[in-house]
């Protein structure tokens, strides 16, 4: 914990969550030892079956018995060290020595022994809740585990779908906030349909001690994880944990299907794969196909979904959670490559390199030519009258609208009348001309947040063009905007652009 960070307010809060979590789950710590469950004879007549348990992004096999077994699990907690970001560690706690933890597939009607065994080097105690699993805590009474010690139960899988496991004992957040959780599939008797890729991948938000990619050995912070401010949301528990040689694989015409779950604690996803849709969707882990041709589908924490779609063309398709800040500045980013021949029909790749004309487009263009007409009559008039300011200006503001439809327009419009609530108008404007020195340091500068604008509210963003245009561009920008739609100002010089620049 980040000791310099923590509140009065948010330890009591730490404190009241402790107490409220402890009062409630009293499924958490140790039952009592039954001794071994006497199975009926039919259900003791059934073949025996070693799950096959592998780590992500790997799924077991399909199930092809379509009879009911007895299926033994044994599933390890181990506390590692290893690799968040790069340069970058984190305590993880896992199911398997995993982010998420092991897959476990299954049948539905087949009975399972489950092993969990705490390994001896683990400092804390730890159990198992499986949501699907129908009997108090999931299990979790039955599974609270010191370190080195193994604790079993039997369950009987009654319902098909994908559901999410994790880790119960308190503080229930810290366990699964440290990676402990993962993904088992109960299949329907009659099983999946086929799919020619099967892949696990994961969601989690993780609150550490430290700043995303911040370098050497960070844990977890509560108080991070009480205000859901998460340093890093990871597939799979790592950055770049499904990019470049990590990556998934397919080939042109097959089918892909991704068994993805959210372990939480606190964020949903909306997970999405950039350039495919999802031709079928089997909704919060389901059994039962409830969607076709999806875009982006949510998942809330501690829930899952199935997707299947087909790859028809080649390239590199990319997953991500759509809420973007966590894909590209927090780390819920994957990659799935796809091999095989083309289909321009299907995706034609770039056709053309077309000039794109910018200021050159009408607007633009009549600008240049009314600058070219100035300039002309500036030296005419230079010979018999120096007094040219009024020439000067409107020269600048034939100047200032080529920048305009450069890098305003596409906000504000042609016309200046902008976008209501987002972007304010700036035909008579009453906050654009009331201070000239707050004009230049929003275009520099940029600015965020409400404003009011002719009497109605705005809330928007305005990016700092300070770096991307000139000082004579800005001077002139700024004259072309306060001189039209109705607006009427003295011109901008560049000493008043640097003035405001240096401040």
């Amino acid at each position: 914990m980040n000791t310099k960070r923590p509140t009065a307010r948010l330890a009591g809060l730490f404190l009241a969550a402790l107490a409220a979590v402890s009062a409630a789950s009293a499924s958490e710590v140790p039952s009592a030892i039954a001794g071994r469950v006497q199975l009926p004879a039919d259900v003791a007549a059934l073949p025996v079956e070693q799950a096959i348990l592998t780590a992500p992004p790997l799924v077991p096999p399909p199930i092809t018995r379509r009879t009911p077994a007895r299926v033994v699990v044994n599933l390890e907690v181990k506390e590692v060290v290893a690799r968040i970001a790069d340069g970058t560690d984190y305590t993880f706690w896992t199911y398997g020595g995993t982010v998420p933890g092991s897959f476990i597939r299954i049948r539905a009607g087949d009975v399972v022994e489950f092993h969990l065994n705490n390994h001896p080097s683990s400092k804390l105690p730890h159990n198992i809740d499986l949501h699907a699993v129908t009997g108090p805590g999931g299990g979790a009474a039955s599974t609270f585990t010191a370190p080195g010690h193994s604790s079993q139960f039997t369950f009987k899988a009654l319902n098909p779908g994908l559901y999410v496991y994790h880790c119960a004992t308190a503080p229930v957040p810290m366990h699964i906030g440290n990676g402990m959780y993962g993904l088992i599939l109960v299949e329907p008797e009659e099983g999946l349909p086929p799919a020619d890729k099967e892949y696990y991948v994961m969601q989690g938000d993780f609150y550490a001690n430290g700043a995303f990619a911040g370098g050497g050995l960070q844990t977890f912070d509560t108080p991070k994880s009480i205000d859901e401010r998460p340093t890093y949301v990871l597939f799979n528990g790592a950055v770049g944990s499904l990019v470049g040689d990590k990556a998934l694989t397919a080939e042109v015409g097959q089918s892909v299907r991704l068994f993805f779950g959210v372990g939480g604690p606190n964020l949903v996803s909306s997970f999405h794969v950039i350039g495919e849709i999802f031709d079928k969707v089997w909704l919060e882990g389901g059994s039962r196909l409830a969607q076709e041709n999806v875009q982006t589908t949510l998942v809330p924490a501690g829930g899952s979904t199935i997707v299947d779609f087909k790859v028809n063309v080649p390239g590199t398709y990319v997953l991500v959670d759509h809420s973007l800040s966590r894909a590209f500045n927090k780390g819920a980013i994957g990659m799935l490559k796809v091999a095989g021949p083309e289909d321009r029909v299907i995706y034609s790749g770039k056709e053309v390199d077309a000039v794109y004309f910018g200021s050159s487009a009408e607007e633009g263009s009549a600008a240049a030519k009314r600058q070219a007409e100035l300039e002309n009559k500036i030296k005419a008039e230079i010979k018999s009258n120096p007094t040219i300011a009024g020439l000067t200006k409107e020269m600048q503001i034939e100047k200032g609208k080529q920048v305009y439809m450069q890098n305003c327009f596409a906000c504000h419009l042609p016309t200046g009348e902008g976008m209501a609530g987002v972007f304010p108008p700036l035909a008579k404007s009453d906050f654009l001309l009331a201070d000239r020195e707050r004009a230049i340091r929003v275009v520099l500068k940029g600015m965020s947040g409400p404003i009011t604008v002719n009497g109605h509210p705005y809330n928007g963003v305005m990016p700092p063009q300070g770096e991307v245009l000139t000082v004579e561009q800005v001077a002139d920008v700024l004259t072309y905007v306060t001189n039209s739609w109705g607006n009427s100002a003295d011109a901008f010089t560049a000493d008043e652009i640097r003035k405001v620049k240096g401040e």
